[in-house]
């Protein structure tokens, strides 16, 4: 099974220990489906981790971890760039779903309007909690 993870999920697993995103990212590195992810992903969580905001409550420890267990991804080169999203920040996350084939896109992200999409192929896009009722 392969699957997306939204940036915000990923900076929530960072965040607190205990919750769906932190579960999600624990099953993921114990091999219970495949991620899916792109430079342009990891290039915003480079980003995203240097927001004033978040450097109050990430450890660079933790930080320093998940990129290095991001290397084990399936981590995509070249994304499809005439996906379209409500959100145009969020075109690149339909693109890594249909490019790395994936079965889920987990996102929590209620405003953006992936969520009603429901799904984009035969991805289904699905919040944190439904994720782990669903698949975990």
């Amino acid at each position: 099974m392969r699957v997306v993870l939204e940036t915000n999920v990923l900076l929530s697993a960072l965040i607190s220990p205990h919750g769906a995103p932190d579960a999600i990212y624990r099953a993921w590195r114990a091999a219970k489906f495949d991620l899916v992810t792109a430079f342009a992903q990891l290039d915003e969580l480079r980003r995203a981790n240097r927001y004033p905001k978040f450097q109050a409550v990430l450890q660079p420890h933790r930080v320093g971890a998940m990129f290095n267990n991001l290397q084990r991804a399936i981590v995509l080169d070249q994304l499809i760039s005439d996906v379209e999203a409500d959100d145009p920040d969020d075109s690149f996350l339909l693109a890594m779903a249909l490019a790395g084939d994936a079965d889920y896109l987990v996102t929590g992200d209620r405003r953006a309007g992936l969520l009603q999409k429901g799904n984009l192929g035969r991805t289904r896009i699905v919040t944190p909690a439904a994720f782990c009722l669903k698949v975990l």
